[in-house]
């Protein structure tokens, strides 16, 4: 643990606790802060880690519009980006030790804002900031290629289309149940045309699948706008 946080923490079982999934069979109510699974600490870490990024990346950034800071931090702390993140860091392992249950990639973002849940606790703000600027933003996250890189399709293709006066519209042609979990498929159009379509777990990224089907018919090279 020591290797990972950088310090030896005085509370393990706030940590343990961090990576403790509510799938697991933890049953144990009298852990510090409460709670059997690391809802709690993913809901505090969340918030802090947000905060946190937002204030590096104003930092770093000293004449960056709002607009830009928004998108960067977005990137940063969407959850493609902290499954990555908890995968390099090796959350996978300690995943694994702490619970009953298969690992799923989608858990590992989940437990890195559990992580800095856990740090919050114990090392408060100042202490938090360190770890996250130290231990993953700049250890784990590509600042500068995130810069120009951009895998939000449905932003492109909506910005594409203001620019030619053209309407976007999504539709959901069907919602069905796959592996006991609602499955999505996703329509856009533009102009009322049916341009492409997208299917996946989650509404939002159906959207997107979509959407860079669509701009690749549009022969718009996505994620570099």
């Amino acid at each position: 643990m020591r290797r990972l946080l950088g310090f030896t923490p005085a509370y393990l079982n706030i940590f343990k606790l961090a990576f403790s999934h509510k799938s697991s069979n933890d049953n144990n109510r009298h852990q510090p802060y409460g709670g059997q699974n690391n809802e709690r600490l993913e809901f505090l870490g969340d918030a802090v880690l947000g905060t946190i990024v937002a204030e590096y990346l104003y930092k770093k950034y000293p004449t960056a519009d709002e607009g830009f800071l928004t998108k960067m931090r977005s990137k940063i702390v969407k959850r493609k980006s902290l499954n990555a993140i908890g995968y390099d860091m090796g959350l996978d392992e300690l995943l694994s030790t702490y619970n009953n249950t298969r690992i799923a990639r989608s858990m590992l973002g989940n437990a890195v804002e559990a992580l800095v849940g856990a740090v919050y606790v114990e090392q408060g703000y100042t202490g938090t900031t360190n770890f996250v600027v130290q231990r993953m933003l700049r250890d784990y996250v590509d600042i500068e290629n995130l810069e120009t890189y951009d895998d939000n399709y449905k932003s492109q293709l909506l910005e594409h289309c203001q620019k030619n006066g053209q309407k976007v519209d999504y539709e959901i042609l069907k919602r069905f149940k796959q592996d006991k979990r609602d499955r999505f498929r996703v329509a856009v159009t533009i102009n009322g045309r049916r341009m492409a379509v997208g299917e996946d777990f989650n509404k939002k990224s159906a959207e997107q699948l979509a959407s860079r089907r669509a701009l690749k018919d549009l022969g718009v090279e996505a994620g570099n706008q």
